[in-house]
């Protein structure tokens, strides 16, 4: 403990989730009490083991844009990430809060666009925003719920400073590793979950299906029938997709396994042809219907567009929930969160400067060595800038981009982000992280997953948490109140 608490004094202004100053804060006590009696050794094994398993269940996921289109494992660090019943009953009603006036805000720019009116949000940035879907215009999905599930990618700077780094509205993913990684730590650590009492994870698949279920069109009948739609093997989140269908005890189907028959969307069996009711599609508004968006599209169904306005089909999440990504809409979450609910934001946002604006350009290019610039439609850790970390030459190049495409780009300051201890050679080390937490949305209500998925940049120093980009996940725990 006392070599974790002096490598943290090397840090500058980072918070440490587990110890303030020599002592061990109270989420982490009986972790720390439990680890003073392990064995380095077994550990260390304990994690190979963890990797093998991994490997052996199919946990796996493609980089895009490698030459080698390598399946590569995500790496799990078997320390969890601990919070305190009180720190998540805050963050799970920011939560609540964000998602309800992201869904109030969904659905008025497809309807009477209110906000747009009052001048809160500019036109500008809904209009000419490449994830608006004018065939989404004038109508409201099957209970009014544009966003059935979300993930909302928190970090954290000091004891109660919780902020909001984006959030998830299209098809989040990640939840696959985090009831995997919670999996593999009951197995490994029997004993652990019986000393403390960590809220469960484990009825997410079963939850997802009730929302999913709930959510089903007006005129279905008897138990509705679900799918989960994915574009293949080929895509990154395959693994995710076929587990998540299994999981819940619903079909895995592909594009070409459905067609409009009668007006309703059917998938094929070996008994014919079965409505079904409600698609979790993992396929992209530009897939998923070739008579509506990308006439060359092999991965969605023709016609299913038709079938969704009438009313016969429910999509998780809706097409043209891409809106609420946007990095750019994201910096007015604040005000449209009290514009729909009448209440200031819980949870804050980052500061956010919008190089659309010309005065805004010149202060980012100005400051480039100290910002961290995003792409507004950017995910993944991809098409993105972290300048403390970039050389000279990186930081020429990006200025170049900015100035040819502005609007393209948002940037925000370089923040201290908390760090939480992984197992290295050496015992404890700190390393920085996130949060992607779980809401289900139903018509008539938000259930959020207690923890979600913590990312961890597994190098010193680095703030850069994505798989994609070398980082790792592990457990996140909830205590009980």
């Amino acid at each position: 403990m006392v070599g974790y608490a002096r490598a943290m004094t090397k840090k500058i202004n980072h918070f440490s989730e587990m110890t303030a100053g020599d002592d061990v804060r109270a989420p982490y006590r009986h972790y720390q009490s439990w680890f003073d009696g392990q064995d380095v050794d077994r550990l260390s094994r304990k994690a190979q083991e963890a990797e093998v398993f991994f490997r052996r269940t199919g946990i796996t996921f493609n980089v895009y844009g490698q030459s080698d289109a390598e399946e590569r494992l995500i790496p799990f660090d078997l320390v969890p990430r601990i919070l305190s019943g009180a720190e998540w009953s805050k963050l799970s009603r920011g939560i609540e809060q964000r998602v309800r006036g992201i869904n109030a805000f969904l659905h008025d720019i497809y309807n009477r666009q209110e906000i747009l009116r009052a001048g809160i949000v500019p036109v500008d940035l809904v209009a000419r925003n490449d994830a608006f879907l004018p065939q989404m215009m004038d109508f409201t999905p099957p209970g009014g719920v544009y966003t059935h599930i979300v993930g909302t990618d928190i970090v954290r700077t000091g004891e109660d400073d919780f902020y909001v780094l984006e959030d998830n509205a299209r098809t989040p993913s990640g939840v696959s590793y985090m009831l995997e990684n919670r999996e593999t730590m009951l197995q490994m650590f029997p004993e652990l979950f019986s000393k403390i009492k960590v809220q469960r994870v484990s009825d997410y698949p079963k939850n997802l299906r009730r929302s999913l279920e709930a959510s089903a069109p007006a005129g279905c009948t008897g138990r509705p029938c679900v799918v989960v739609l994915t574009p293949g093997i080929h895509n990154s989140a395959y693994y995710e997709h076929s587990f998540l269908a299994d999981q819940m005890g619903v079909e895995l189907v592909e594009g070409h396994d459905l067609r409009v028959i009668d007006g309703h969307i059917a998938m094929r069996t070996t008994r014919g042809y079965k409505v079904i009711d409600v698609i979790y599609r993992r396929v992209d508004d530009d897939f998923l219907d070739p008579l509506t968006f990308n006439p060359t599209s092999m991965l969605g169904v023709p016609g299913i567009m038709d079938v969704y306005r009438a009313g016969n089909i429910t999509i998780t999440n809706a097409p043209g929930t891409g809106v609420a990504d946007d990095k750019a809409i994201y910096s007015y979450v604040p005000e449209i969160i009290e514009f729909y609910t009448g209440e200031k934001a819980i949870l804050k946002n980052v500061q956010t400067h919008r190089c659309s604006e010309p005065d805004t350009l010149k202060y980012v290019l100005d400051n480039l060595s100290d910002l961290v610039v995003k792409e507004v439609h950017g995910s993944g850790g991809y098409g993105m800038l972290v300048g403390p970390a970039a050389s000279k030459k990186e930081l020429a190049d990006f200025a170049d981009k900015l100035r040819a495409d502005p609007a393209n780009y948002i940037a925000q300051p370089t923040l201290s982000l908390s760090t939480v201890p992984i197992l290295t050679d050496a015992g404890l080390a700190p390393r920085h992280v996130d949060l992607r937490p779980f809401a289900l949305v139903s018509p008539s209500s938000i259930d959020i997953v207690p923890g979600g998925l913590t990312r961890v940049a597994l190098t010193e120093g680095s703030l850069v948490v994505n798989s994609s980009q070398g980082g790792g996940t592990k457990d996140t725990w909830v205590l009980e109140s």
